[in-house]
């Protein structure tokens, strides 16, 4: 009797530790169990009593033989009846006759006593030591199996069955942290994304952002090609958030940032023995990037033999891992960046005209700074909010400096401003940041007064140039106020400009003076 008893326990333990991939859906893997328990025990009812966290009562959340109506009415107080005593306790407890049991509350009315006599059993159910529910069942009065027997197993399967629940909570709190990062990711990626756009005004960048609306739901290799610090990577990772592979990966690798022989295990993995310390094999960036959007930054600087296993990556969406044999497919979208012009480096041969190609399916030019110099202002203002929260000190920049910076041409675009405008946070004494404190460079006089072509000029008329362009410096471009300062008639102005070659520069400065006028 005993050897069978054994038996049907070990066969009821195996048939309960296989259900762990249900773990997921709780409510539906309780009631499997306690299935189990009444297939192969004489177990009538059985019900799994939880915690609940937000009203701190006992509340049936998985039961057999209740129907729907009596697994509703099973709600207690943690001071209520013969489950509220096990739970307070963390003790078992054994009704060998319910109808004798003034503690035995009956509250799902699913007990109805005609001739036999119900005996209840009930285990808590701890992690950690701290009691969060209750196991309970119905078993009809016999004498062959004694109640310390039953507690036993039934302790032994709440064990298991908190053991379900702790890992379904763990669960459910991973996916919850990562939904609130997700939601923080996509707050400050929308956050970014909306001031990349909203403080833009020149038409250039207008154009950028409709492109980037129109590839973002395609397929569609993207190259962003423009000078380094005007944003190409945040642009890559809008188009990414913006394509229908948002929730999949987006991989940045930097092509610049490791030797030949590294970057190409790096991006397309190697296998175990490949190389001297190669002990295992390890996935490459691309296949990590696998369904969402891989970015290559700076791709003009790969050399012409990765360039080739690159191409047939794109062509064919496969590759084989640094010392191995197996074809890997992958489906990934390639975004590429560079700030070599590479057409150019097609024609002397650094780079390969059919991988070009492949890339410059939908190029997008992004502006340097100075060509879009009613953004400086905007932008200017934006950085100087950020790092105001940031430093929690309110900053403004003086209207002579922001001048001056409106006619910088900002070589180093974007990242050159922001890191500027951080440094000076660090620097200043005060909230106010004045022309004394920018970089000399920045406001010298040479560097508004380019003498382009200098070479076919007299000295005599390099002086008359600088004086021109210094004039119209000091009326903010305004040709008429210049020749009146210079005792000048305007046409005689209209020739030097045009002698000296001075349309563009002209042009280029009165807009910059336009756009920080409208700001002011």
């Amino acid at each position: 009797m005993e050897t069978k008893i054994c038996e049907l326990e070990l066969k009821v333990l195996y048939e309960i530790s296989r259900l762990i991939g249900q773990v997921l859906n709780l409510d539906q893997a309780l009631e499997t169990i306690l299935g189990i328990l009444s297939e192969s025990l004489s177990m009538k009812r059985a019900t799994v009593t939880l915690k609940d966290d937000e009203t701190g009562h006992l509340i049936i959340c998985a039961s057999h033989g209740l129907s729907p109506t009596e697994k509703k009415r099973g709600v207690y107080r943690q001071d209520e009846g013969v489950t509220g005593l096990i739970f307070q306790t963390a003790e078992p407890f054994v009704v060998p006759d319910i109808s004798r049991e003034p503690l035995f509350l009956n509250k799902t009315r699913s007990r109805r006593i005609e001739k036999d006599r119900i005996s209840f059993l009930g285990v808590p159910i701890k992690l950690q030591a701290a009691p969060i529910g209750v196991l309970s069942v119905d078993r009809l009065f016999g004498d062959e199996v004694s109640f310390e027997e039953d507690i036993r197993f039934l302790s032994i399967v709440a064990t298991l069955v908190a053991q379900f629940v702790s890992i379904n909570r763990q669960v459910k709190a991973r996916e919850e942290s990562l939904r609130k990062e997700n939601i923080s990711l996509r707050a400050e990626l929308s956050e970014r994304y909306g001031h990349f756009f909203m403080v833009a005004r020149s038409r250039s960048m207008a154009g950028v952002q409709e492109m980037i609306k129109k590839v973002a739901p395609s397929k569609a290799s993207v190259l962003l090609l423009g000078e380094s610090g005007t944003g190409k990577t945040l642009i890559a990772r809008i188009i990414h958030e913006l394509s229908n592979r948002a929730k999949l990966p987006f991989v940045k690798v930097n092509c610049t940032s490791l030797p030949e022989n590294l970057l190409e295990s790096e991006l397309f993995g190697y296998e175990k023995g490949a190389f001297t310390g190669a002990s295992r094999a390890k996935i490459g960036r691309i296949e990590e990037a696998v369904g969402g959007t891989i970015f290559l930054d700076e791709i003009g600087e790969l050399s012409l033999a990765l360039q080739a296993k690159l191409l047939r990556f794109l062509q064919e969406r496969e590759f084989e891992r640094l010392g191995g044999t197996r074809t890997i497919k992958v489906d990934a979208r390639i975004i590429a960046a560079t700030n070599r012009d590479l057409s150019k480096a097609v024609t002397e041969g650094l780079f390969r005209e059919d991988l070009y190609y492949r890339l410059n399916v939908f190029p997008i030019q992004v502006p340097p700074l100075r060509e879009r110099a009613e953004d400086i202002p905007f932008l200017l203002e934006h950085f100087i909010e950020k790092i105001s929260r940031e430093y929690g000190r309110r900053f403004r920049i003086t209207p002579q400096a922001m001048e001056v910076l409106t006619l910088y041409d900002w070589p180093g675009n974007v990242r050159e401003m922001e890191n500027l405008i951080e440094r000076l946070a660090i620097l200043v004494d005060g909230n106010e940041m004045d022309l004394r404190d920018f970089p000399p460079h920045m406001h010298s006089r040479e560097r508004l007064s380019p003498l382009e072509g200098s070479d076919s000029l007299s000295r005599l008329e390099e002086m008359e140039k600088k004086e021109v362009v210094a004039a119209l410096e000091r009326n903010r471009w305004i040709q008429s106020r210049a020749a009146r300062e210079l005792g000048l008639t305007l046409r005689q102005m209209g020739y030097r400009i045009k002698k000296f070659g001075l349309d563009d520069l002209l042009d280029k400065r009165r807009r910059r003076s336009a756009g920080m006028r409208e700001r002011q």
